[in-house]
């Protein structure tokens, strides 16, 4: 019984390096163009319905949140069934790896948000640029088993986070276009990425 617990543990650690060897396809060119997309729309929608945010901070974060929400749940979904599709019996593995590239930069955002509204409510005016600082982080991390050129996605959300956070305060404090313009182009560019690469891999077969 011993002997089988140590072969097990030995076939686990092997998928373990394989997953980590091998390059990720769960992600979707198609949903993050369509999260890329939502951006786009939600920025309009914050220009329509929330024209003075700074005085409507919770409708603020609800439509952002929202979309947050949404756009996560779209690439989840997607992202789960590509990898058991395309990673076969290392697909849990590799899910194993995305998430665990990607959330502590997602539970960072969501408790800088709660501390920032709770402590030092008068500089939540940084959340967009912070938000995208963090994303790039996740971006980033998650560089070693995606395409090389999403180390530009992780650029751009960094160059657009120190952006909005040297620029966007005042009367330009929670413009929709901060997010609008950040997650919209950076989502699509995810998306580009991801689909020469895939056609790139499948014309080398």
């Amino acid at each position: 019984m011993l002997h089988l617990r140590d072969a097990l543990a030995e076939i686990s650690l092997i998928r373990s390096h394989l997953a980590r060897g091998a390059e990720f396809h769960g992600y979707g060119p198609t949903t993050h163009a369509a999260t890329g997309l939502l951006a786009f729309a939600a920025a309009a929608a914050q220009h329509a319905w929330v024209p003075h945010p700074t005085h409507t901070l919770a409708s603020y974060l609800a439509l952002w949140i929202a979309v947050a929400v949404v756009a996560l749940t779209l690439i989840g979904i997607e992202t789960v069934t590509r990898a058991r599709r395309i990673h076969s019996g290392l697909a849990m593995e590799m899910l194993h790896l995305a998430v665990e590239q990607f959330l502590p930069a997602i539970v960072a955002g969501v408790l800088l948000t709660a501390v920032l509204l709770r402590f030092a409510h008068d500089s939540a005016w940084m959340l967009p640029g912070l938000w995208q600082v963090l994303f790039s982080l996740g971006v980033f991390a998650s560089c070693r088993f995606l395409p090389r050129a999403t180390f530009a996605v992780g650029v751009w959300y960094l160059a657009m986070g120190m952006t909005c956070l040297a620029f966007g305060r005042g009367d330009l404090a929670f413009s929709p276009w901060q997010m609008g313009i950040g997650f919209g182009v950076g989502q699509l560019l995810v998306a580009a990425i991801l689909q020469f690469r895939y056609r790139e891999s499948h014309e080398q077969i």
